[in-house]
């Protein structure tokens, strides 16, 4: 069977309107004993004959999966820096909550222990991180206090609006960007 082929199959198997954002990393779990530079071939073939779509460096969605497109850059954020604590808030929080008059389209911002950086996702937007300095017991207490909640639908924590305000303030942002 062609690898081609093999992929699809898979993707048949393993997508779903919950997973259906796939990382390089994902696909090699797939196909062990490809080197890396021949998986990146066989994801740009996907992404050429329609079976995937790139969102930004290294993720991709499977395009046969309904899946819910509004969400997908919150969904990413977490996969991007699973690796450090992230949370929603700035203008994403404060815009949903009706304190400042923006709508951030196509952008989603967090804070995070890992560093600031704007990820450009093509035609889905934009996520940028902004970092912070508090260390885990600061956010063990934010979490206590409930201004840190988890938010299931787009799998982040979600900052309250109090404390969206206190990172904006200390950001020193004026507008939005």
């Amino acid at each position: 069977m062609q690898a081609i082929q093999e992929l699809k199959n898979n993707l048949e198997k393993l997508a779903s309107p919950e997973h259906y954002l796939f990382s390089v990393s994902d696909f090699y779990a797939l196909f062990p004993n490809k080197s890396i530079s021949s998986l990146l071939v066989l994801l740009g073939r996907a992404v050429k004959n329609g079976t995937l779509e790139r969102v930004c460096r290294g993720f991709y969605v499977y395009k046969k999966i309904s899946y819910p497109g509004e969400l997908i850059l919150y969904h990413l954020a977490g996969r991007l820096r699973s690796d450090v604590f992230c949370y929603l808030s700035l203008e994403s929080v404060l815009s949903e909550n009706g304190i400042i008059s923006q709508i951030p389209i196509n952008c989603v911002t967090l804070m995070t222990t890992g560093r600031s950086g704007i990820i450009n996702c093509g035609k889905f937007g934009r996520i940028e991180f902004t970092h912070t300095k508090k260390p885990p017991a600061d956010i063990e207490r934010l979490i206590s206090g409930h201004l840190l909640s988890y938010d299931f639908r787009y799998r982040l924590w979600r900052a309250s609006t109090e404390l969206a305000l206190l990172d904006w303030q200390f950001t020193g942002r004026k507008e939005f960007p």
